[in-house]
């Protein structure tokens, strides 16, 4: 399967699955985008089409130690831990905001790896997913 049409399946899970979920203010939508290198992930409130929180492996790497990505399973922390990290950081975050309950929108991506992570991170923190 090329890229494109790998691209253009992961689109169309995430618009049907977009169809079926949607946050609001009291529970809004945790949504993950996972790049190559990076991942981000914030708390939208579709109602009022605005994002409540956000963080990503920036955010962690920032205030954290050395590089997110590139290190391999052997010698480093690959990128599951980072991705961890962002969950655990955004829920903290939203803990702060008086945010407790939220919808988890993988983003048309498989629940494992840095998804799954993300999700266990922010669950580990008391976000109620």
């Amino acid at each position: 399967m090329d890229a494109k049409t790998r691209r253009g399946a992961r689109v169309r899970r995430h618009v049907r699955v977009r169809r079926k979920i949607a946050g609001t203010a009291e529970r809004p939508r945790l949504a993950v985008y996972r790049s190559n290198r990076h991942i981000y992930a914030q708390l939208v409130d579709d109602d009022a089409a605005r994002t409540l929180i956000a963080a990503s492996d920036r955010d962690v790497r920032a205030g954290g130690a050395g590089k997110a990505g590139g290190a391999g399973k052997a010698g480093g922390e690959g990128k599951t831990a980072p991705a961890k990290a962002v969950g655990e950081l955004l829920a903290e975050r939203a803990k702060a905001a008086g945010i407790d309950r939220v919808v988890f929108d993988r983003g048309g991506r498989l629940f494992h790896g840095r998804v799954a992570a993300l999700a266990e991170g922010a669950r580990e923190k008391g976000l109620q997913i």
